[in-house]
């Protein structure tokens, strides 16, 4: 603050220097970086998964099974949203991206995302992160466009988010057969526990000779 004398009158004029111009700055980066933390910390991971009766997701970057029902499943769970104005997140790690069919790339009426730590550019289809923190910091500078927030794969994707304080829950389709892996779901912790979700189709499925059914886990 600085007094100046003009035509015999005390005129006072506040001035920042800048020592409290960096401190004003600092301010608002450290309120920005508190209201962002907020918002990051409340966002949680879903995954969802199909697993055979050894475990298995994938061989050779497919499917070991063809079950449409199932599939079907998989887009409704992933698509629907409450809200017709948002839309919901896939998270995908790069293999997983390049192993799906060109023709389903991007999968429809998502948010793709891209979890790697190669420096690529999928353009308009995919949304690359370079971490699970990189992603939920994107996430949540878009939230009021997000809904929800699907881990879809793969193994290491699973196991991150799975140990991750962001988990939320786990929707896993167990099916009732052993196949050919060599992609495998991580363990269960032993802290998880079943819990009904009205949406999620109760008992035992079956196609094409093959059971399975749906089941939902959340931390106690």
């Amino acid at each position: 603050m600085i007094t100046y004398q003009f035509a015999g009158q005390a005129v006072t004029v506040w001035t920042f220097s800048s020592f409290s111009l960096t401190a004003v700055t600092k301010q608002i980066e450290i309120r920005s970086f508190r209201f962002s933390s907020h918002v990051t910390m409340s966002l949680k991971f879903e995954l969802i998964a199909a697993v055979s009766e050894n475990m298995g997701i994938g061989i050779n970057g497919d499917l070991p099974w063809r079950l449409k029902t199932e599939m079907a499943y998989f887009t409704r769970m992933t698509t629907v949203t409450k809200d017709e104005n948002k839309k919901n997140v896939v998270l995908m790690g790069r293999r997983t991206w390049d192993c799906m069919p060109e023709k389903y790339r991007p999968l429809k009426n998502r948010i793709n995302m891209v979890l790697t730590s190669q420096l690529m550019n999928y353009g308009d289809k995919a949304i690359v992160c370079s971490s699970i923190s990189n992603a939920l910091e994107i996430i949540a500078g878009m939230q009021n466009k997000v809904e929800r927030i699907w881990v879809i794969g793969g193994s290491k994707v699973y196991k991150e988010t799975i140990e991750s304080p962001h988990f939320g829950r786990l929707y896993l389709t167990r099916i009732r057969k052993s196949f050919e892996c060599d992609t495998f779901f991580p363990p269960i912790p032993n802290n998880f526990v079943l819990v009904q979700d009205p949406v999620v189709p109760q008992g035992i499925q079956e196609e094409k000779g093959i059971e399975f059914v749906y089941e939902v886990y959340k931390k106690k």
